[in-house]
């Protein structure tokens, strides 16, 4: 291990994870304010408020979409990603409405799982055993989850299942798009883009929102923000292998602010499914950094690097 990669500060990898609790508390309570809305506005309608108050929030990135050289590839590419997460957003609002919040945080941990299956899929990257088995185990917590064939599987499920799917999907054409554009580039066409998506799903079924349901979505539209902001800087300040295990407290949070804010059940068949997936992700994200690290060991002996190449967290923390 050369001295380029512990360039870190001690103690950064506390304040990575004191970063992070503050992401998951801030996308848990985002989804206790879009629940509070619930059925009373349908959930296409929902996620267009959501989005469109959340508008303010980009003024900072105003500079970079001016300055940036949009080709008609990455306008297709965009659009492909606007549509993919508009689906999966508009699935994610109608689950939030139905389902527990513990089952909606439980499921959404498959979203890496699907996002390495289809990068073996479709952008031919490498599955290894490793990666094989983590999948495999995050489909046995999902089934633990859903336990289908023991209980009626609510179209909630259903749509969330998509949802961790087709956000996966996104992130795929992200990781494109990241190699040409800047990300804030990347984040604010997304957020211009997908309320005009869900738009003709909205229209139709538009009812007059009350003040107290606006006030809900605006505050989760900040909440969204924060926690975004939260969570890069939790990957700049430390490796993944860090952070990726606080996420599981989100579950522990949404379980208990929904058996205490809308009396939902504590099923623990559900803690224990969402521990398998969780279990399953943080292992890929071991293994991978172990790998990572194992490559820039030999690197300097086959040619010279920099710094920020010697560094794999680095990478992480762009593709955050």
């Amino acid at each position: 291990m050369t001295s380029a990669y512990v360039s870190r500060p001690q103690g950064s990898p506390l304040i990575g994870v004191g970063w992070m609790l503050a992401a998951g508390l801030c996308f848990v309570s985002m989804t206790v304010l879009i629940k509070a809305v619930g059925a009373a506005l349908p959930a296409a309608q929902t996620a267009v408020l959501r989005f469109a108050l959340g508008l303010p929030f980009l003024l900072p990135m105003l500079p970079a979409l001016r300055r940036a050289r949009i080709t008609p590839r990455l306008w297709r590419l965009l659009g492909l990603r606007a549509v993919l997460h508009a689906c999966g957003v508009g699935l994610w609002f109608y689950a939030i409405a139905r389902i527990p919040l513990g089952e909606v945080t439980a499921i959404n941990y498959l979203n890496p799982i699907w996002v390495t299956v289809g990068a073996a899929l479709l952008m031919g990257e490498r599955l290894p055993p490793r990666r094989v088995a983590a999948v495999v185990a995050a489909f046995i917590g999902a089934l633990v989850v859903l336990r289908p064939g023991l209980r009626e599987i609510d179209s909630g499920h259903v749509a969330m299942m998509g949802t961790a799917m087709l956000i996966a999907s996104g992130y795929l054409v992200v990781k494109r798009l990241s190699e040409e554009l800047p990300a804030e580039v990347i984040v604010a066409m997304l957020s211009l883009m997908v309320p005009l998506g869900l738009l003709p799903f909205a229209l139709p079924v538009w009812q007059a929102p009350e003040a107290e349901a606006l006030a809900y979505l605006f505050g989760a539209a900040g909440l969204g923000t924060a926690a975004h902001y939260a969570m890069t800087r939790a990957f700049a300040a430390a490796p993944l292998t860090v952070t990726q295990p606080v996420t599981f407290l989100q579950l522990v949070w949404a379980v208990a602010i929904g058996a205490v804010l809308f009396g939902e059940p504590v099923d623990p068949f559900t803690v224990l499914g969402g521990a398998i997936i969780m279990g399953a992700v943080m292992f890929i994200t071991w293994r991978e950094a172990r790998a990572r690290r194992a490559a820039t060991a030999v690197a300097p002996d086959a040619m010279p690097v920099s710094r920020s190449e010697a560094r794999p967290d680095a990478r992480e923390s762009s593709r955050g």
